[in-house]
């Protein structure tokens, strides 16, 4: 069991663009985390709930959720499910759509997430899954975080939304989390028979000067699979090789952590 610390690690997984498998990488991640014998909660603050759908729970079957913890002062221990894949989540439902509104004029609005992380210590990593905007949700999870993952589609166009990525990290750092590290750009949705898929990450790399997060995360039909039967890739296609990559790319995180602390 790794050593337990009074505050976890926090990782924000952002990226505004949609379809480059940010759920799907939080979700394996975290099931990766815990094989290593760390202790991980998962945070859904995506409005359409994929992740909380994704590990074996219907949204429409909760009473509470991560909404009720970050506008009305519900405690998250209160609120977080053990999952079947060896970690913990913070739900979400739809009723977090109205989580922008209701905080958009309450003051200290980017500290929310934090404050909820801050009640919880009983976990070496936790994993914010962010929803695909740059709105009050995304920088509360930014303020809260140690650090971002960019998980990114290798192909043409779809980096153009990484520059904004970055303003929004830099006007994180300068007003609430001065500390925020960007861990760099994980390649995900990757075929690497190609030559353009890592053309495009060498573009990334250079543009944006961003660290290229390595084993690049396959494309495979079993990531499509896997939220079905409410499990991880880990759990449910043990061996494939995007279960190891996301394995490698977990033990690559924690090194980075340790690095960084």
């Amino acid at each position: 069991m790794a050593a337990m610390s009074t505050r976890p690690q926090v990782l924000a997984v952002a990226n505004q663009k949609g379809g480059v498998a940010k759920t799907t990488t939080v979700a394996s991640l975290g099931a990766a985390l815990a094989e290593l014998g760390h202790r991980v909660l998962l945070v859904d603050l995506d409005p359409q709930a994929c992740l909380t759908f994704s590990l074996g729970i219907d949204p429409e079957d909760l009473d509470i959720s991560v909404h009720h913890v970050l506008t009305q002062g519900k405690s998250p221990v209160d609120v977080v499910i053990a999952t079947d894949d060896g970690v913990d989540l913070l739900p979400a439902t739809i009723e977090l759509a109205r989580a922008e509104a209701d905080l958009l004029t309450r003051t200290g609005r980017e500290h929310v997430v934090r404050m909820a992380i801050d009640e919880l210590t009983d976990y070496d990593w936790v994993l914010l899954d962010c929803p695909p905007s740059l709105g009050v949700l995304t920088v509360a999870a930014l303020t809260a975080a140690d650090s971002v993952l960019v998980p990114l589609q290798c192909e043409t166009l779809s980096h153009r939304g990484v520059g904004q990525l970055l303003d929004t990290v830099h006007d994180v750092r300068r007003y609430t989390n001065r500390t925020l590290r960007v861990e760099g750009v994980l390649p995900t949705l990757y075929d690497g028979r190609t030559n353009h898929a890592r053309a495009v990450l060498d573009t990334i790399s250079e543009t944006y000067e961003l660290d290229v997060i390595e084993p690049p995360i396959p494309k495979s039909i079993r990531f499509a699979e896997a939220p079905a039967a409410g499990r991880s890739i880990l759990a449910t296609s043990r061996k494939h090789r995007g279960a190891e990559a996301y394995r490698e790319v977990a033990a690559n995180l924690v090194r980075r952590a340790a690095a960084a602390s």
